[in-house]
């Protein structure tokens, strides 16, 4: 018996080519700390993956897809939600420095209690870590590093060819190394204003010793408090010169994540 053909089977195949093509930019945009975030509705990101994936599968050659139904397809779409996943984590750990930055100066000043609700995750933040993630979410969008980000993940598809490429462990390694350098940045931009309250506290420790009469909580936290701010704002030209090159860093880790794969 012959079964008539209306046309639906090209568009079977071009429905799963782009569903398959948007995997790897969901899984992107769902990792990244800001279009991943809570603000931003799961239907709207998926939206976004699919529009990734007819723009890739428009503009950007490909090789055969495998069948829809076969394993190989199963293998190739974890393949590309871990390539995906993994532009968008080395994002997530670029802004999750300036929080371990805060906590250590928050600690510092006594301000470890004043908590918020971040915007981004839902759970409560300092409220230091707040301003700080703020701050690095403008300077991202204000020096185009969205944009950046975007052309990354279309250009991995001509790097990292879909179903027939993958992320090897030399790769892997980069992305945990880069974790290193993320704890040595948070450092970096703590430490002025860390330094600058110790000395406080010392000189906060020295009357204590010499005059005990006065009481040290009652001068020790307004003065903590007051010095720490009066060095965020000394230093915070430092500190945005620091939060770009952290956003050219992630981009650049992210950029490197792409340049070579191992056959699949």
């Amino acid at each position: 018996m012959n079964v008539l053909d209306f046309g639906f089977g090209p568009l079977d195949e071009q429905l799963w080519q782009v569903l398959f093509l948007s995997v790897r930019c969901a899984a992107a945009l769902i990792a990244a700390p800001v279009v991943g975030a809570l603000a931003v509705p799961p239907t709207l990101r998926a939206l976004l993956g699919i529009a990734f994936g007819v723009f890739v599968a428009s503009w950007v050659p490909l090789p055969a897809l495998p069948e829809m139904t076969s394993f190989a397809a199963i293998l190739a779409v974890v393949q590309e939600a871990v390539i995906g996943a993994a532009l968008g984590f080395v994002l997530q750990v670029a802004f999750a420095i300036p929080l371990i930055a805060a906590e250590q100066i928050a600690g510092t000043m006594g301000l470890a209690i004043a908590t918020s609700i971040d915007p981004s995750s839902g759970a409560q933040s300092g409220a230091l870590g707040t301003y700080f993630g703020l701050v690095l979410t403008l300077l991202f969008y204000a020096i185009g590093g969205h944009l950046v980000w975007f052309e990354l993940i279309v250009e991995s598809y001509r790097l990292l060819p879909a179903g027939s490429a993958g992320i090897g462990g030399l790769k892997a390694r980069e992305v945990t190394l880069f974790m290193g350098h993320a704890f040595a940045a948070a450092a970096a931009i703590a430490l002025p204003v860390i330094v600058v309250l110790l000395l406080v506290q010392i000189v906060t420790g020295i009357i204590s010793r010499s005059a005990p009469a006065l009481n040290l909580f009652a001068l020790g936290l307004p003065s903590g408090v007051l010095a720490g701010i009066a060095a965020l704002i000394v230093v915070m030209p430092i500190v945005v010169e620091q939060f770009v090159a952290l956003i050219a860093a992630a981009l650049e880790q992210s950029a490197s994540l792409t340049q070579s794969g191992f056959p699949a």
